[in-house]
């Protein structure tokens, strides 16, 4: 059963928040564990692997990245598992250009900078991705995903400058 089948709503890259969190705490209240201390260990099983499975559900749609890459999976649409990969030659050198920046920065500011840029260009993606899905452009999923991807990892590693950095001035 799909992340979307298990809560009872539709796939669609495009979540209510607050549909989202009714239906997990919905389900949750049915399959939490202490509910079934007091049965067989067959039900006591069962459960456990519900509320694993809704817990796993609801981490990944509640996120719109990731659950961006879960639709895409469920159509078809493969990216490299490990997240990190960059099979693109533009996606490759634009986070080359933009690591060596973030390098170079020297001040919070500077740092600062870089990651609202990369928000924003993380926002206008996520935009853009719901017509690729419309349009089944499985290509071009592929290639704003692994973008995505790759502007989540470009705020880690921003936040990671900016901690550095203030740990230099201290």
């Amino acid at each position: 059963m799909d992340h979307f089948a298990r809560l009872g709503l539709p796939a669609a890259l495009e979540l209510d928040g607050a549909a989202l969190d009714r239906a997990y705490f919905a389900a949750q209240r049915q399959w939490h564990p202490d509910r079934f201390v007091g049965r067989p260990a067959e039900e006591r099983a069962r459960a456990s692997t519900e509320a694993a499975a809704l817990n796993d559900a609801y981490r990944t749609l509640k996120d719109p990245l990731s659950r961006a890459v879960y639709l895409a999976g469920l159509n078809g649409i493969e990216l490299p598992g490990d997240g990190k990969t960059i099979d693109d030659p533009d996606l490759l050198m634009e986070a080359m250009e933009t690591r060596e920046e973030l390098h170079e920065a020297r001040t919070p500011d500077a740092v600062d900078a870089l990651a609202a840029r990369s928000r924003d260009e993380m926002t206008k993606a996520l935009a853009g991705l719901g017509t690729l899905f419309l349009r089944h452009d499985k290509a071009a999923i592929r290639k704003a995903l692994l973008r995505l991807r790759y502007l989540d990892k470009f705020a880690e590693e921003a936040r990671a400058r900016r901690t550095n950095l203030h740990r230099e001035k201290a």
